[in-house]
């Protein structure tokens, strides 16, 4: 008689679900703080000071220890070595200690202290990192942007060491099962987290008629204690998992060849390129894209006391994007077709309704709130579909695709709408769904990729490398943003100069052209190299058009 294998958590689909949904919020509550101050770009230039090189200075500063002390590679042998529990804990303290810092670097009682005269006489030249012009510093950079910058360093190590970590977490509990599904799940659900944060960071802000954009900040710091449980809480699951596996998670020494064995791999540094590519096209933006909304659409002002001006119906409109998503996802889970088919009705009256409402608030935040939406709907769609029938590196190549007609359309087809307000909604409303279903591709075609380049015993720094090649983007493009917004906007920064425009006018005028085919040209390269991969995917039999799920 044959002893039954003993079944593992990991076996139990309700509960390696659970775990999932324990990483998935988590990340949903970072990408909350990544965006924070993304929705209130004008009240930073109005309030602070910041002009948008100070604007973009501060937001590529997330990746900066990353990209040039290396801290994300540190990561990911940290994460190979310590396992996936110690390395969530740490991320989730790491990120609430910057965000800590980043919250009091726009607070009332920063202005005016010693600690704002210390940073407005320092910090205003860097040894090496000035002569290479990568500098996160500059003279005439306002103090609180440079002490915010260091708080927002400081939260990047800790979500970026989160993210690889509950990638290799994914693949723990997933390898060989829904592995696409989960992670197009998961980052679809964390991605509602920007939805999250256009609808509620200006309404912090502009709680009570008193502006304060520290309150934002504050709703974020909440936001990632709760993230900081949710790690605790995995860690137990984590535990039981391998103490009924009998499986201690690896803590060997770091070893060189781990790492020349991931580079060594053509098809790993494609599916980097691709990465940075598409990573640069989209988070970059989503910094801008609520100005870039302001600057290009027509609104015209609620009345102070109207219905539509209430706080109340900020928070209405957040439980129907919530219909939506929830509405969207249950239907791509619901084995009854009528139930299906209710649940996709409903997600769709919803998303109406939301547009609707976010067109009578005449608010630009909420209008960009769609961004996620649709890709909550379709991503575990194409997470099932890779899962099941392959075709990762096809769908990267219409990802890709997709990238370069929305850029293409912000940059010419929506200034062409300015002066018809209607038209103009609906023209960026489509063009915001659109672009996050492109975006929706990569969880559920590249990452879902990496473990069949790379040994399992090394996935962890496999991702790091990724994200930190990505990172150097992620760095590097809100940078780039700001600067060509200011130099192809002459007139607008010299204004600001002499006084003859003032911060809260300039922020709603500036030509987002240039930065726009920026990014769209980046839709081309991620396009091309897409190309690429699919051509040696199909010459090296790499596996990437092959289903993850052999039935």
């Amino acid at each position: 008689m044959t002893e039954k294998k003993q079944q593992l958590l990991s076996d139990k689909a309700w509960i390696r679900w659970s775990a999932l949904l324990l990483l998935a919020m988590a990340m949903f509550f970072s990408y909350v703080f990544m965006d924070i101050l993304s929705p209130i770009k004008d009240l930073m230039q109005s309030t602070r000071g910041w002009d948008s090189t100070a604007f973009g200075t501060m937001q590529g500063s997330e990746t900066f220890l990353n990209v040039f002390v290396f801290f994300l590679i540190f990561a990911g042998i940290i994460l190979d070595k310590m396992g996936v529990r110690f390395t969530a804990l740490l991320s989730g303290a790491v990120m609430l200690i910057g965000a800590v810092i980043n919250w009091y670097a726009v607070t009332d009682m920063f202005i005016g202290s010693g600690l704002e005269t210390w940073f407005n006489n320092n910090l205003n030249y860097i040894p090496g990192f000035d002569e290479l012009g990568i500098s996160p510093f500059y003279e005439g950079m306002p103090a609180s942007a440079k002490f915010a910058a260091i708080g927002f360093m400081i939260f990047g190590c800790g979500v970026e060491m989160a993210g690889i970590t509950v990638s290799r977490g994914i693949v723990k509990w997933f390898k060989g099962r829904e592995m696409a599904l989960a992670m197009g799940s998961e980052m679809a659900l964390a991605r509602l987290g920007v939805a999250t944060c256009m609808i509620f960071s200006p309404f912090f802000a502009r709680l009570g008629g008193d502006i304060d954009v520290s309150r934002s900040v504050a709703f974020g710091v909440v936001l990632l204690m709760i993230a900081l449980i949710m790690f605790i809480v995995y860690f137990f699951m984590d535990k039981k998992l391998d103490a009924q596996s009998g499986e201690a998670e690896e803590k060997e020494p770091f070893e060189v060849r781990d790492i020349s064995k991931i580079l060594s791999s053509g098809g790993f540094w494609l599916v980097a390129m691709l990465c940075v590519l598409y990573y640069s096209a989209i988070f970059p933006f989503q910094k801008y894209a609520v100005n870039m909304l302001q600057c290009n659409l027509s609104f015209t002002g609620v009345e102070q006391g109207s219905f539509w001006a209430s706080e109340q119906v900020t928070i209405v409109q957040y439980f129907i994007m919530l219909i939506v998503a929830a509405g969207a996802f249950i239907s791509n889970f619901a084995k009854n077709k009528s139930l299906k088919f209710s649940m996709l009705g409903v997600a769709i009256i919803a998303l109406i309704v939301f547009c609707y409402m976010g067109y009578m608030r005449q608010s630009a935040e909420t209008v960009f709130a769609v961004f996620p939406l649709l890709a909550v709907g379709i991503t575990p769609i194409l997470g099932n579909y890779v899962d099941h029938k392959g075709k990762a590196a096809t769908m990267l190549i219409l990802g890709a695709i997709l990238l370069i007609v929305c850029h293409l359309a912000f940059a010419f087809v929506l200034p062409m709408f300015k002066g018809s307000s209607i038209s103009g909604f609906i023209v960026a409303y489509v063009t915001i769904l659109v672009l996050g279903a492109s975006f929706s591709l990569v969880p559920a075609s590249l990452w879902p990729s990496v473990p069949k380049l790379v040994d399992q015993k090394i996935i962890g720094s496999a991702y790091a490398l990724i994200f930190w090649i990505q990172n150097i983007g992620l760095w590097l493009f809100p940078l780039l943003i700001g600067k060509v917004l200011d130099k192809t906007n002459p007139d607008i920064t010299e204004g600001l100069a002499n006084g003859t425009i003032l911060p809260e006018q300039a922020a709603t005028m500036y030509d987002y052209t240039a930065p726009l085919i920026m990014l769209a040209s980046l839709g081309v390269a991620a396009l091309v190299i897409g190309l690429i991969l699919k051509r040696v995917d199909k010459v090296k039999q790499l596996g990437l058009e092959e289903p993850n799920i052999k039935e």
